[in-house]
């Protein structure tokens, strides 16, 4: 039986479909099947990898801190080196209330925390999310995700969770001091890259400290230089009273983190102690990767060329099918008129070598998110091949 059998076999599936390419290694910003055929990853592994795959000096911190220990007590009396070295690194590089890190095991279990914490702090129940949001696909997760057709066939779900479009007055009217929290996405993902108005984001910020609701602010995948900032709040003015990190956190590895003040964070210590655990959250591994790797874009320069490098996708993704171009840095959607236009396209980019898929509240839409580490000649490449790809299918 080949692994293609054993695979539709014996691993879940999520969908009817899949697209079931099997790859054997990846480097850079490709990806490579058995046959040896070069994939380029335009979707960075949905974020993940932002530096690229398989960076030397990922890989090396790996090995090093596999083979001084991968397991003892995360979340206990012991101190573990590489999670104290990411968390102190992190709080470096963000504002001073978001100094203590909450590591957990993928974005979605940040996000379980984080409505936990809101909960605690401020006594409420009262969860205000978004039309068209994810923040992953546990239950508490799901509940704040912004699609009724995902929801409905897991009810019930959390209740006291009110949902408002994305950018609205009505969001902003609808604080008021019956409201735990607000939980956005900076720049909406799966709607097809939304980014809000800035004066929006501000408003929210102001209602949550007028009422004391605490914001939440999701940059699962808007972080790690996506939008050509460190962090994509920083491009609002406003400071989160909780940030959501995962996908690019870990490097590669397995790795999400919720971020508060100190203050903040203590309300999970007692009443009742151990208010918040996790077995394997901030695994010494995955820290010392995602250290590394945040290492490696820090120095590496490449968020300065994010915003170059999308005025260079604009200026060169041209065809009359595509209704609009949405992006935000080196993060963008194609809109065609349907789905099933849209598909016809990712299929043939995927056999011409480009790794692309949809979005999941804009399947009419095509995702384009390389590693942030492509050069100009790369990308001025890709997106030649994805115009004529669309030309293909659509003249």
């Amino acid at each position: 039986m080949n692994q293609r059998q054993l695979f539709l076999q014996h691993v879940a599936q999520t969908s009817p479909a899949p697209i079931a390419l099997e790859i054997i290694r990846a480097q850079g910003i490709y990806q490579y099947n058995v046959n040896g055929k070069a994939y380029t990853d335009l979707i960075s592994g949905f974020s993940v990898a932002n530096i690229g795959h398989s960076h030397p000096k990922v890989v090396e911190a790996v090995q090093k801190q596999a083979a001084e220990y991968m397991h003892l007590i995360v979340y206990g009396e012991f101190i573990e080196a590489p999670q104290v070295a990411y968390a102190k690194l992190l709080t470096d590089y963000l504002p001073a209330t978001l100094n203590s890190v909450y590591f957990t095991n993928s974005g979605a279990e940040a996000t379980e925390g984080a409505m936990k914490l809101a909960k605690r702090v401020t006594g409420r129940s009262k969860i205000i999310a978004f039309n068209k949001s994810y923040h992953g696909s546990t239950q508490g997760a799901l509940s704040v995700m912004g699609s009724e057709y995902w929801r409905n066939a897991f009810r019930p779900l959390l209740p006291d969770v009110y949902h408002y479009d994305y950018g609205s007055q009505q969001a902003i009217d609808a604080i008021d001091n019956t409201v735990c929290c607000v939980i956005l996405e900076t720049v909406q993902a799966e709607s097809g890259v939304t980014a809000p108005a800035k004066e929006w984001v501000e408003a929210i910020r102001e209602k949550c400290d007028r009422h004391c609701a605490l914001l939440i602010l999701d940059e699962i995948q808007a972080g790690f230089g996506r939008t050509g900032t460190l962090w994509a709040f920083e491009q609002f003015k406003v400071v989160p009273d909780i940030l959501l990190l995962g996908k690019a956190l870990g490097g590669g590895m397995p790795l999400g983190a919720f971020i508060a003040d100190k203050k903040l964070m203590n309300t999970l210590t007692y009443d009742p102690v151990l208010g918040h655990i996790t077995t394997f959250g901030g695994h010494p591994v995955s820290c010392a990767a995602g250290k590394a790797a945040l290492e490696v874009l820090l120095e590496g320069g490449y968020i300065s060329t994010v915003k170059k490098k999308e005025q260079l996708m604009l200026s060169l993704i041209r065809h009359p099918s595509i209704k609009k171009i949405k992006s935000c840095g080196l993060w963008a959607s194609l809109e065609f008129d349907s789905f099933e236009t849209n598909k016809k396209v990712i299929e043939l980019c995927i056999e011409k070598g480009l790794i692309t898929d949809w979005f999941l509240f804009a399947p009419e839409c095509l995702r384009i998110a390389p590693p942030l580490i492509i050069t100009e000649d790369q990308l001025s490449k890709v997106c030649l091949q994805i115009n004529a790809a669309i030309h293909e299918i659509t003249d």
